[in-house]
């Protein structure tokens, strides 16, 4: 692992290199943002693949409805049946967590690296380099106890705060209209109500939010992946589902 770790410093070091001519001193921190778009260029056969996916299941609905009022009073034969007709119809339930899962191992390298004072017992210079004032290395609650909120550090995080927000409001925003648009079965006037359905419809819209709190507990070379990645994500969502039916994607904005 510390052998791998130091490859990884490395790559990150040369990339700063490059960039540092138009960066200067916040190369670094470009570079953080140049490997999260390439890592998201390289998820996004799969972030596609999990569009056709939720668009086929959107599909099969109408037939979902009609198991859903055969098999009412028996869940498990219902669980059955919508598996069977995901086998039968090609449809992965579970295509829309891929693109998800296979982001965290780059996020959890970069948030190894720059939360460890030694790479390969050598120290981890990586962690002087900036982002403007604040440390790669350093949390918001190191930038509050220098400066405050509205120090050099904290301007920098409240940047950070009010990109997340931006993005976090589209999302919810866009996935208000889709799930009132369509609602989830077992949510609407004469549904049999499905355990736990109302409590996810109510937090599935702030789960984007959930974000702040990510940015603002781990290091901020962290922070900027989780920034630009969650950016990405909405824009390259609303294009691949810009032609789904209203409601549809509404799991897969939250996501």
């Amino acid at each position: 692992m510390s052998a791998f770790m130091s490859v990884f410093a490395s790559l990150v070091e040369h990339l700063a290199d490059a960039l540092d001519p138009l960066f200067h001193a916040s190369a670094t921190a470009a570079a953080i943002v140049l490997f999260t778009a390439c890592v998201r260029l390289l998820v996004h056969p799969l972030s596609r693949a999990s569009a056709r996916g939720q668009k086929a299941r959107a599909k099969l609905s109408p037939q979902i409805a009609e198991l859903r009022k055969k098999h009412s009073k028996n869940p498990e034969k219902l669980q059955k049946a919508v598996m069977e007709l995901h086998r039968k119809e090609k449809v992965s339930p579970l295509s829309g967590c891929l693109p998800s899962l296979f982001q965290l191992p780059a996020f959890f390298l970069l948030y190894h690296l720059f939360s460890n004072s030694s790479i390969g017992g050598e120290a981890n210079t990586l962690l002087d380099h900036t982002l403007f004032a604040a440390p790669l290395g350093g949390r918001w609650a190191d930038a509050l106890s220098d400066g405050g909120v509205f120090g050099a550090q904290g301007l920098v995080y409240l940047a950070l705060f009010a990109i997340v927000a931006a993005v976090a409001t589209f999302n919810f925003r866009r996935t208000k209209r889709q799930m009132a648009a369509n609602p989830q079965p077992g949510t609407g006037a004469g549904d049999q109500p499905m355990p736990g359905m109302a409590a996810m419809t109510k937090v599935m819209p702030l789960m984007s939010f959930m974000t702040l709190f990510t940015v603002a507990v781990v290091p901020l070379a962290a922070a900027l992946y989780v920034v630009t990645s969650t950016t990405w994500s909405a824009v390259e969502r609303a294009v691949l589902y810009r032609d789904m039916p209203a409601g549809a994607g509404a799991l897969a904005t939250a996501a």
